[in-house]
């Protein structure tokens, strides 16, 4: 198996997870419609969870875990799990946009704390 793999599952854990992530933000703040009258009773956690986004979400939540077994077969844990602080990152910076959140001070401070962190344990 090719050297670049196991980095293609770490990068793909990754995107699955910030997926994931986004989208149940997007779906728990939008108000939660049953998707067929015969659901308008019961719970609202029920009918969030039966969303087909929130499957999703679910979903891509489910094959990040594969991808990270995959990549664990083949790396060393301390070397590819400072990678996941990517998700920090990635889900920060976009919830700028799609969500409206403010990008203050101390979040661009923690956002370069992330990349920095990073940066150090990837040479070691």
């Amino acid at each position: 198996m090719p050297v670049t793999f196991p980095w293609l599952m770490v990068a793909a854990t990754i995107l699955l997870t910030t997926y994931g992530q986004l989208v149940l933000k997007w779906q728990v703040t939008t108000p939660a419609a049953p998707l067929f009258r015969f659901m308008e009773d019961w719970p609202a956690i029920i009918v969030l969870l039966l969303r087909p986004w929130v499957i999703s979400a679910l979903g891509a939540a489910f094959l990040a875990s594969l991808c990270w077994m995959a990549a664990m077969s083949r790396l060393e844990l301390s070397k590819a799990y400072p990678f996941m602080a990517l998700n920090f990152l990635l889900v920060g910076l976009l919830a700028i946009p799609l969500f409206g959140e403010a990008l203050t001070r101390p979040k661009i401070l923690g956002l370069f704390l992330v990349i920095l962190g990073l940066a150090v344990l990837s040479r070691g």
